[in-house]
C-alpha cells in the first residue's frame, strides 16, 4: 500500500491538467460543454470550478482531448499539477465564493417532442446539436410505456399539456396544425383516452413520478406553465369547444387543485379558446412597453460552498443576459410557490425568468421564453443558426442543466 500511495502521489505531480476557462476569453463556450460531455462518456472525470473564471472546467490531459479541443476551437490552457493545485487552494478558501464539483458520469438525455414536423425550432435541440451532445427523441408513447426510467435528464419541448394544441386556433387550416391534431388525437385513442387533455395529464403525472424518483426535468416556454395547469385542472374541463367539441367549464377557476402543482399557485386560467395565453402566470402582457434594447434578466448569486445546485445552474460569464419572448415568456413572482428558487429575474417587470425546485429525490428547472438568440420567434420562421452565437450566455443556462445530473450527489447540498 505504501508503494501504491507513492505511485498515486507521483502521478499527480507528473500529470498535466487542461483548464477550459469559461470567462470572456473563451471563444466556444457552447462547444466546451460538449467536450466535457464526451469526456464523461469516456470515463474521464471533470472538475467544474464553480464561479472560477465563469465556471471553468478542468481535467487530466489526454491525447484524445487535445485533438478535440483544437477541432472544436475551444480556448484552453495546459497546467502543471502544481499550478492546478494552487487554483484549488484559492477556491477552497472560506472567504472565496467558489467551489469544485466533480462531474463523473454522462447523463442519459432525452427530448420530449412530437415526431410530426412543427413550424418552430427548439432551442434545446439546436444547442445540443451544436455542442455535439447526443440525445434521444421521446413522446407520449415512450413515457406511457415506461421508457422514462432509461433517462437521467429530460427536456420538455415547446408543448401544450392542457390539450388545446397550443391555442393556435388561428392556424387551424395549416397542414402542420392538422397534422398535430391528428397525431395527438390518434395517440389519445391508442391509450384509451377520449380527450387529448386526458392523455397529456397522464403524461404529466408520469413525468412527476419520474422526477420524484430522482429525475432531472428541464422545460422552456409553454411546457413550463401548462405542465402545472394540467395538474391543477385534473378532473375539470378547461378546454374550449373548438378543440374538443365541448365547452370549457366556466367555473373551472374556482376548483383548481393548486396543491398538485410543482411550481405555481393561485393562478387564474384564460378560458377563452381564442386567447393565446393559458393563464395569468405568464408576464407577456406586461412587456409591451419594454423595448428590446432594455429587455434583460439578471442572474442571482448563490453561495457556491453552501448552495451549489443553483450555483451550478447559474454558471456564466455574465450576470446580465438579454431577454427573449416565448408563448410563455416569464413568471409572475407572486404566483410562485414559496419553495421555488428564483435564479434570474427581469428587474423592470418583477418577473421570474429562470426558476428551479426540488421534488422528492429529483429536480426541475423552468426557463421562460422560446429561444435565447431570437428575441421574438414567430411561427414558421427558420431555425436559429447557433454557430453565430458560440458564446451565448442564454444558451449556456440550458447546457448548465444538461451537465447538472453528472455532478457527484454528495456535493449537492440542499
Amino acid at each position: 500500500m505504501r508503494w501504491l500511495r507513492l505511485g498515486l502521489s507521483l502521478g499527480f505531480l507528473w500529470a498535466q491538467y487542461v483548464l477550459i476557462p469559461m470567462d470572456e476569453t473563451q471563444q466556444q463556450h457552447l462547444r466546451a460543454y460538449g467536450l466535457v460531455y464526451s469526456l464523461l462518456t469516456k470515463g474521464v472525470p471533470v472538475d467544474w470550478l464553480l464561479n472560477y473564471r465563469g465556471g471553468s472546467f478542468a481535467f487530466i490531459e489526454n491525447g484524445w482531448a487535445s485533438l478535440e479541443l483544437q477541432r472544436r476551437q475551444i480556448t484552453y490552457q495546459v497546467l502543471s499539477a502544481t499550478e492546478y493545485g494552487d487554483i484549488l487552494k484559492h477556491i477552497s478558501r472560506p472567504e472565496v465564493n467558489m467551489d469544485v464539483v466533480r462531474l463523473e458520469k454522462a447523463p442519459r438525455i432525452a427530448v420530449y417532442a412530437p415526431r410530426s414536423s412543427e413550424p418552430w425550432d427548439d432551442a434545446v435541440q439546436l444547442v445540443l446539436l451544436y455542442a455535439e451532445i447526443p440525445y434521444d427523441l421521446i413522446y407520449d408513447d415512450e413515457i406511457l410505456s415506461g421508457k422514462l426510467a432509461e433517462y437521467d435528464w429530460v427536456h420538455l419541448h415547446h408543448e401544450d399539456f392542457t390539450g388545446q394544441y397550443g391555442k393556435f386556433y388561428t392556424f387551424r387550416d395549416k397542414p402542420w396544425y392538422k397534422a398535430m391534431v391528428r397525431e395527438q388525437t390518434t395517440l389519445a385513442a391508442k391509450w384509451g383516452f377520449k380527450r387529448v387533455a386526458e392523455l397529456k395529464l397522464a403524461v404529466v403525472k408520469k413525468l412527476r413520478e419520474w422526477v420524484q424518483g430522482g429525475g432531472f426535468l428541464f422545460a422552456m416556454c409553454s411546457a413550463t406553465d401548462t405542465y402545472d395547469i394540467a395538474l391543477a385542472a385534473e378532473g375539470l374541463d378547461i378546454v374550449g369547444e373548438p378543440y374538443d367539441g365541448t365547452p370549457a367549464d366556466p367555473l373551472a377557476n374556482t376548483h383548481l387543485h393548486y396543491e398538485n402543482c410543482i411550481a405555481f399557485q393561485g393562478f387564474t386560467l384564460r378560458l377563452s379558446p381564442y386567447d393565446y395565453e393559458f393563464s395569468d402566470i405568464d408576464t407577456g402582457d406586461r412587456r409591451r412597453n419594454l423595448r428590446e434594447s432594455e429587455d434583460h434578466f439578471v442572474l442571482k448569486e448563490f453561495s457556491a460552498k453552501w448552495d451549489p445546485i443553483p450555483t451550478m445552474l447559474c454558471q456564466n460569464h455574465t450576470a446580465v443576459i438579454k431577454g427573449f419572448y416565448g408563448q410563455t415568456t416569464g413568471y409572475e413572482l407572486h404566483l410562485l410557490k414559496p419553495q421555488v428558487v428564483v435564479m434570474a429575474e427581469t428587474p423592470e417587470l418583477n418577473e421570474g425568468k429562470y426558476i428551479h425546485g426540488i421534488l422528492g429525490r429529483g429536480f426541475w428547472t423552468f426557463y421562460g421564453g422560446h429561444d435565447p438568440e431570437d428575441y421574438q420567434h414567430f411561427v414558421e420562421e427558420p431555425p436559429t443558426d447557433v454557430s453565430k452565437y458560440p458564446t451565448s450566455p442564454g444558451y449556456r443556462l440550458i447546457l448548465n442543466n444538461v451537465l447538472f445530473p453528472a455532478a457527484r450527489r454528495k456535493k449537492m447540498k440542499t
